[in-house]
């Protein structure tokens, strides 16, 4: 099984980002030009929240705020769960499972973002190890 080092070192995207201090079309636009689903929010370096489109479904529209007076700061969850690199594929799913999350920042043992995991990426990674594990047997039986 991958960790996420493995698998983050395999992504060719950009990490998307915003600031507490954007506003929330603004988030929404960098959402939709980099097709995510959430966004870290970072005060320079510094982890701060997650901005998901949850939030604005949940935070903006049923509020009747507007995405172009509300600040990210003002909706997003600050409280973020994190992973490691050595965190395994298997345990994101468990995290990510149990706590119903879609996202994950994974961070360093410094607290500096490398990169975040998507639920997406987890899906994708578990049927590549299932389809390396049916070419094996098949490989076996057939041998």
């Amino acid at each position: 099984m991958k960790t996420l080092k493995q698998l983050l070192a395999g992504k060719d995207r950009v990490l998307a980002v915003v600031a507490p201090g954007d506003t929330v079309f603004h988030a929404l636009t960098v959402m939709a030009n980099n097709e995510v689903g959430a966004l870290l929010v970072l005060e320079g370096e510094h982890l701060v929240g997650i901005f998901s489109e949850r939030d604005y479904a949940r935070k903006i529209i049923l509020h009747g705020k507007t995405s172009k007076e509300t600040l990210v700061r003002e909706i997003m969850s600050e409280r973020v769960a994190y992973v490691t690199p050595s965190s395994t594929v298997d345990e994101c799913m468990a995290l990510m499972t149990d706590k119903h999350f879609r996202h994950l920042p994974v961070l360093d043992n410094a607290g500096k973002v490398l990169g975040i995991v998507s639920i997406g990426d987890m899906v994708k990674e578990t049927i590549s190890d299932q389809r390396f594990l049916i070419a094996q047997l098949e490989h076996y039986i057939s041998g």
